[in-house]
């Protein structure tokens, strides 16, 4: 049996980066399995029906400070909106239990210096997640780059707990590969030069750099999700806190309305294990590449 596991800082990353691997491997079959570190208390909410959940209300006075427990509702129906409907719906597994770690919040913000901050748990989320792996068994295991993507703690600490808890679990599991998650240069700027002439009333362009991504010539591997597009994209609608849906179906934005394209082919850097059968363009096309 295939297995891979996806490790994800707050509930809506697993989809908005590995959403379409997550589809299209349960859709082949494979055993996933979805680990995400935090809650993401410290969210910004999209829109005015559940602005009272989150930390810090619009005006800044206080909310309710339930976000996170909200959240678990919604990447419960975002796994089910991936899962293919002849299996039972992906349930979400939190690390070390739900709200055992919470969400850091960005740089310079006073979420970081909470004690129970995910990125103040010190090497807890890596015995953690070691015993995850010993317990699942992937032969895959993706995470981030070292950066984080964009820089969140909490995507920083992601990409620090997976490399240690790799090597943590080897003498139970050898993980064969290990990848991190990014955005191509090239596949970023033609998605966004699609979406050029259908901006959203009330959506901005993002400027030159403001997006992550990595030069073409470090992707190693491109995972074509074009036959579980839509699965993709009703996932992305199930975390409505966090993520808008454009009308197009082809772009979304996060709570600062900036425009970014799902895209239907995933790209990836392999980190660690031996790189499998790559095709013309010279790259993996499949994330068990080279695995028997």
């Amino acid at each position: 049996m295939r297995r891979i596991l996806f490790v994800h800082a707050h509930p809506d990353d697993e989809t908005i980066t590995t959403g379409g691997a997550i589809a299209r491997y349960l859709a082949e079959g494979a055993e996933v399995l979805v680990v995400t570190c935090t809650l993401g208390e410290e969210g910004e909410v999209i829109g005015a029906q559940w602005a009272g959940l989150a930390v810090v209300l619009g005006d800044g006075t206080r909310g309710a400070d339930q976000l996170g427990g909200f959240r678990i509702g919604e990447i419960t129906a975002a796994l089910a909106a991936l899962t293919p409907p002849e299996r039972e719906p992906l349930a979400p597994h939190f690390l070390g239990g739900a709200g055992r770690w919470r969400d850091s919040g960005m740089v310079g913000t006073a979420s970081t210096s909470n004690p129970r901050a995910f990125t103040n748990a010190g090497d807890a989320p890596i015995e953690a997640l070691a015993a995850v792996i010993a317990d699942f068994r992937p032969q895959v295991l993706v995470g981030y780059d070292e950066v984080g993507s964009y820089g969140h703690p909490d995507h920083i600490q992601v990409n620090r707990i997976c490399r240690a808890a790799i090597a943590a679990a080897a003498p139970t599991w050898q993980v064969a590969k290990h990848y991190w998650t990014v955005a191509e240069e090239s596949a970023l700027h033609r998605g966004l030069d699609a979406a050029r002439d259908r901006v959203p009333d009330g959506w901005t362009f993002p400027a030159e750099g403001e997006l992550p991504s990595h030069p073409d010539a470090e992707i190693t591997t491109v995972l074509d999700v074009s036959g579980v597009f839509e699965r993709k994209v009703a996932a992305l609608a199930a975390h409505a806190t966090q993520v808008t849906v454009a009308a197009s179906g082809a772009e979304y934005a996060l709570s600062n309305n900036v425009i970014q394209p799902i895209f239907a082919e995933e790209h990836y850097m392999l980190v660690g294990g031996e790189r499998g059968p790559v095709g013309a363009d010279g790259r993996e096309h499949d994330l068990f590449a080279g695995l028997e």
